[in-house]
């Protein structure tokens, strides 16, 4: 069977019944409770009150042996060492640093034990006596240990090198397996649609998890144990990633947010290339998350498919925007999530992150194959990463957005993209006065702080000027007309969604059921009720590129450039999210004068500044770098909201902006953000 394997040789399994004085226990084990098989052919069980999945259908090994009887399931946990004395110093050192750095392993997984080294060694009496003390049912030594105790002793087949840490372990007649732990944790805030692992099966296939809690009806998403990657070099070994419902993942239905579509479409067969690329990083995909429906800009009051997912800050009642809202508010809410995959074509990554209070960006136009991914515009698509520190998203960026997967200028209707990984830093802080000071006073102090740290650091200056005013003073007619360029980015995303999408959706439901239009959520109804094709179609989509790169050759000539000291010689600082204002995921909430909507136009201002790059193709980073306080009128208690603000760079100039902010993390101005009511 694929993704077993089965090897000859001989070891000795020994099994504990030790011939050793009694040792106290130190530790109780809560026993192996199988609780249900899902539709998959693997088991879920209990130790205690933590949830596991065991992958039995597809272990990570089966094994022959001459064990003979019934079969006996039991958890397991493999020991791996390089001295040539185990005591029970070395295994209590060992069993210590997997508490430490994992949260799958527990005490519980003691029921058996598999020790080897990379040396010929011995373990002693102290190492049987303190394994004594947690009731160990069964030892196993690898072939290069032997043991100074007395044991019982079966003869089984030697096992693959496979890696250390917790496993599930079935003895039948002739066999035994080990199977691969999940700890299985609960979406308290609502933000996947399901769960997902590697199904093992040697065709690269992963499983939607379907197990929920029915006392508290939440998802449960499975991870894998930290220490399984020990040892694996990879950038990404072992982190544990989200996907946005847009992204194929091969096994896993994709749905943009929409139950029609997703009934119209067949499980995906191969994975999108972006997140191929994150898989052989050594990325663990850990589930698909909710987003608004095919990626429209949907209110929280506007969804119906899908529950709105939470925001843990604050009250718990803030908005997650749109449309990455699941995984901007998964990385806030779960210290057992490391990043969440989302997409950027309006605001989708950056607004999330602003309302989160996390790490977030819309990218250089181009910066990665979006090939199976559902478009919402084709030539404005982008893909992004939510996380908690700054370290681990620079890293991941820098591994994720390879040369090898920059869109063409057959997509993009842009140049070819360049990004140089240099120091190249901007010389000045361009400060729009049409888009700033925040709508708070309380938090803009902490911009001016932030501010002042960039002039320090740096060594750069401020200039102020309005935005609007200077783009609409450029000499050619079309780039500097920021509602003739924002009219060319509409056709872009309705012509892309409607031909993709809409369209297929609509006919195929039409001749499913009689004639009936798709339930499809209000973001998109009216607009693909009535879809005009003589004014949204391919011929007005072509001209649209050509548009848009007019504004874009514009921009890099005359408001952020490239010069010999620097890549992009300004940043621009504006904010995406409200200011320092509470926004809610309850419509009446915002209507308070101490809260705002999103997405609110600036006065004075053509576009919103979400709008800069999807128009000209920059890169546009959302920063957390700070909190207010607010009086919430959902739990009636003082509460905090995130402060953040976007630094935009000249595209292609991403990781220059990235060693920018490695740097401010590095004088302790950016920080890593909590997880739970506050950022900080």
């Amino acid at each position: 069977m694929a993704g077993q394997l089965l090897v000859s040789g001989f070891l000795t399994a020994l099994v504990a019944s030790i011939s050793v004085s009694a040792a106290p226990i130190i530790a109780k084990r809560n026993p192996y409770s199988f609780v249900l098989e899902n539709p998959f052919g693997d088991k879920i069980f209990e130790l205690g009150n933590v949830s596991y999945l065991a992958n039995t259908k597809h272990p990570k090994v089966v094994v022959g042996c001459e064990i003979k009887g019934t079969t006996t399931t039991l958890p397991i946990t493999v020991v791996k060492t390089n001295v040539s004395a185990i005591t029970k110093e070395v295994l209590e050192a060992v069993i210590a640093s997997y508490l430490k750095v994992d949260d799958v392993f527990t005490f519980d997984f003691l029921d058996g034990l598999y020790i080897s080294s990379t040396v010929p060694a011995s373990m002693d009496a102290s190492a049987a006596n303190y394994l004594s003390s947690f009731n160990t049912s069964f030892i196993f030594l690898g072939e290069s240990v032997s043991a100074d105790v007395s044991f019982s002793k079966i003869s089984i087949k030697s096992s693959p090198d496979f890696p250390a840490g917790p496993y599930l372990a079935t003895f039948g007649s002739g066999s035994v397996s080990l199977a691969t732990i999940y700890r299985l944790y609960p979406d308290t805030y609502r933000t996947f649609l399901f769960g997902a692992y590697d199904s093992n099966d040697g065709a690269d296939n992963h499983h939607p998890l379907g197990t929920f809690l029915p006392k508290m009806w939440d998802n449960m998403i499975p991870v894998p144990s930290r220490i399984y990657y020990w040892g694996d070099d990879r950038p990404l070994a072992g982190e544990r990633v989200a996907i946005k419902d847009l992204y194929d993942v091969k096994g896993l239905q994709t749905s943009a947010g929409s139950q029609a579509w997703a009934y119209i479409t067949p499980t995906a067969n191969v994975s999108a290339p972006s997140i191929q690329q994150i898989l052989d990083l050594g990325g663990v995909v850990v589930g698909k998350q909710k987003l608004a429906q095919f990626a429209s800009g949907a209110n929280p009051w506007e969804w119906q498919d899908e529950h709105y997912p939470f925001n843990p800050r604050g009250d718990g009642w803030l908005t997650c925007s749109a449309s990455s809202s699941g995984g901007g508010c998964s990385i806030a809410a779960y210290d057992w999530l490391e990043y969440a995959i989302g997409s950027d074509t309006g605001s989708s990554m950056r607004r999330p992150a602003a309302v989160s209070g996390t790490y977030g960006q819309r990218p250089s136009q181009g910066m990665i194959s979006l090939d199976r991914v559902i478009p919402l515009g084709a030539a404005t698509d982008t893909a992004g990463v939510f996380s908690r520190d700054p370290y681990k998203w620079i890293k991941f960026v820098k591994a994720w957005y390879t040369p090898s997967l920059y869109q063409p200028p057959s997509i993009t209707g842009l140049s070819p993209l360049e990004v140089p990984d240099t120091d190249a830093f901007p010389k000045t802080i361009l400060y729009p006065v049409d888009y700033l000071p925040l709508n708070n006073s309380a938090a803009e102090p902490i911009l001016q702080e932030f501010i002042a740290s960039l002039t320090r650091i740096f060594n750069m200056t401020v200039k102020e000027f309005n935005f609007t005013s200077t783009v609409g003073n450029w000499t050619d007619p079309v780039a500097r007309n920021l509602t003739t360029l924002s009219a060319a980015t509409n056709v872009i995303n309705s012509w892309t969604a409607w031909n993709v999408v809409g369209k297929p959706l609509i006919t195929a439901w039409n001749a499913l059921f009689d004639g009936r239009f798709p339930p499809i959520d209000p973001a998109r109804r009216p607009g693909w009720i009535s879809f005009n094709e003589s004014r949204y179609n391919q011929i007005t989509y072509d001209t649209a590129l050509v548009t848009k790169k007019r504004g874009v050759d514009w921009y890099e000539e005359n408001l952020q450039y490239s010069t010999p000291e620097s890549c992009s010689e300004s940043v621009m600082l504006y904010d995406i999210g409200t200011g320092g204002l509470p926004s809610f995921r309850e419509q009446a909430l915002n209507d308070s004068p101490d809260a705002s909507y999103l997405a609110v136009l600036p006065t004075g201002a053509k576009i919103t500044g979400a709008n800069i790059c999807p128009i000209f193709g920059c890169a546009d980073f959302t920063i957390p770098i700070g909190q207010v306080k607010y009086f919430s009128n959902v739990t009636f208690h003082e509460e905090m909201v995130p402060v953040t603000i976007n630094m935009v760079v000249k595209r292609g100039c991403d990781f220059v902006l990235y060693n920018m902010i490695e740097k401010l993390a590095d004088e302790g101005v950016l920080k890593t953000v909590k997880t739970g009511r506050t950022a900080f």
